[in-house]
């Protein structure tokens, strides 16, 4: 998103309506509180995924002792966690100002809507953040949640919004067959449902290279042939593929609005932050300060931009949520061990916490029409 700014101390704005964008010709506003006064202003040549992370004692955006039915995996607070720092972090992109979450405009903005997580529990993380986001807006007033096998959707009834957790942990469909559990490459079944969303948030990672009792499937199909086993990097490629063109096929842009979530990364090799020897990160307490990761770009990031480049049709736009450096940034975010499992957790993430600022970038995004 584009926040405005210019080489002077002013910049000259005027927001005009036409068909639901924004068009900026000039009207004096400081640049310092363009972005909370006008979030959809827009400057030229900034990425919202480009910054660094600084302190801000204003955060966190909500009391996550004020919000129901957190998950334990991500309930840091509640479980233990005695250093609130990690709480205190805003993201800064280099060249402007991401909004502040507004619930209450959030809600007015997609008034009547269903909005669906589609993933695994990383998604489940992105959801819960904005639930609480949510009501904390509304102070808990006529909210509904139903649960299912694989759904769970918290309904905002003053405003008639829906949010939904899909679990997929592939996005393509498991089957059982004679042979066994069988992970379809070529096949999604659950896309009947997916498809009825106006703004779909989807991500597949955590859980393709899992083996043993953690490998939910036995054999692969791909290409109408089954297999063993194939790799792991190459099934994830066609997975997506699948997806994209599932999303070319089934999804009218004109009604449903589609997001990929992005590569959240883990932290349990210090070497890919300058710290060798650390196994973990159960003695960070604060993010790297840097806009660079020294790890680099993960091979999982690079395939979703690849598939995302070159098999979504441009008729079938899928906004990426970049989300990868700015979290590997995040080595301090993570439960580690102050979840209601007592296990080292550095895969997922505190609620409030990092997935607040996935869901700052979210609004961004939705506040740009994009």
């Amino acid at each position: 998103m584009n926040i405005g700014m210019s080489t002077s101390n002013h910049v000259f704005v005027v927001l005009v309506s036409v068909s639901s964008m924004l068009l900026i010709l000039p009207c004096l506003i400081t640049a310092s509180n363009a972005a909370q006064r006008h979030p959809r202003i827009k400057q030229t040549g900034c990425n919202l995924y480009e910054g660094k992370w600084v302190y801000d004692e204003s955060y966190p955006l909500f009391d996550s002792s004020k919000c129901p039915s957190i998950r334990k995996e991500f309930d840091c607070l509640k479980y233990g966690r005695p250093d609130h720092q990690y709480l205190k972090y805003r993201w800064q992109p280099d060249r402007c100002d991401l909004p502040r979450f507004d619930g209450g405009d959030f809600l007015r903005r997609v008034k009547g809507k269903t909005i669906m997580f589609v993933g695994d529990s990383v998604s489940s993380n992105h959801w819960q953040s904005l639930v609480c986001l949510l009501n904390q807006a509304v102070g808990g007033s006529n909210v509904t949640r139903v649960t299912s096998d694989t759904k769970s959707t918290v309904v905002f009834q003053n405003y008639g919004v829906s949010v939904t957790m899909f679990l997929s942990h592939y996005l393509v469909d498991i089957e059982q067959e004679h042979v066994g559990r069988v992970l379809k490459l070529d096949s999604i079944k659950d896309g009947e449902t997916w498809k009825h969303a106006d703004i779909l948030i989807f991500n597949t990672w955590l859980w393709w290279y899992r083996r043993g009792p953690k490998q939910s499937w036995d054999y692969i199909e791909n290409d109408g042939k089954i297999v063993k086993d194939m790799d792991r990097m190459g099934a994830f490629h066609k997975a997506l593929t699948t997806w994209a063109n599932w999303v070319n096929s089934e999804l009218n842009p004109s009604k449903t609005k589609v997001f990929f979530q992005g590569i959240s990364p883990s932290h349990y090799n210090g070497g890919d932050w300058n710290e060798p020897g650390v196994k973990d990160c159960s003695r960070e307490t604060t993010p790297l300060d840097a806009s660079t990761y020294p790890g680099g770009e993960p091979l999982a990031a690079q395939v979703v931009k690849e598939v995302l480049r070159s098999n979504i049709s441009p008729s079938k736009p899928v906004r990426l949520l970049d989300i990868t450096t700015l979290s590997q940034l995040r080595k301090d975010g993570h439960p580690s061990k102050y979840n209601g499992f007592a296990g080292m957790d550095c895969t997922h993430w505190c609620v409030a916490g990092v997935p607040d600022t996935w869901n700052q970038l979210l609004y961004a995004e939705l506040l740009q029409g994009r």
